[in-house]
């Protein structure tokens, strides 16, 4: 059984090639090649993500089976009191559709509950069907619409999906 682990600094270029397998073969029907390789290089950067590991305000964690990262989550917490958001959750395509995605789900919320957050929040492509149906299923809701512009011509098209921690 997979085990979820604070990710590491040495970790960062695994994320990086896990990122661009996982976006490349998931994304590649939902948006453009282009917004695909924009917002890698936006989100994935090794740089960024070791910049990120030393906050204090974000948290990554890796999905290990058999001592290889097969997925990942990261967690920042927001402007609004006791509000989480989940920021990043991936799975390798060869281990999704496993249960696995709720081993990350489930260190949130006991992470969660360690430090008295109520709420997380996550914005999910809305032509992200199988993303969308398994938060539901972890118990998110939707909540609203969100179309962020991210630069570069491209914009987010999004839900704004919510689940309440008590």
């Amino acid at each position: 059984m997979p085990s979820a682990l604070p990710l590491t600094l040495d970790d960062t270029n695994l994320i990086t090639a896990l990122a661009n397998t996982i976006w490349h073969k998931h994304y590649r029907s939902i948006i453009s090649t282009e917004q695909i390789e924009y917002m890698l290089n936006q989100r994935y950067h090794p740089t960024l993500i070791r910049e990120q590991i030393l906050s204090h305000n974000i948290w990554w964690k890796k999905l290990v089976l058999n001592k290889k990262i097969i997925g990942f989550s990261c967690c920042v917490i927001t402007d609004h009191p006791k509000e989480l958001k989940l920021d990043k959750l991936y799975l390798h395509p060869h281990h999704q559709g496993k249960g696995y995605g709720a081993i990350l789900v489930d260190d949130i919320k006991q992470f969660m509950h360690h430090h008295a957050f109520e709420k997380l929040i996550l914005t999910v492509n809305k032509k992200n069907t199988s993303a969308i149906a398994a938060y539901l299923h972890y118990g998110f809701k939707k909540n609203n619409d969100i179309v962020t512009d991210i630069g570069n011509g491209f914009v987010m098209d999004d839900y704004l999906m919510t689940m309440t921690i008590k």
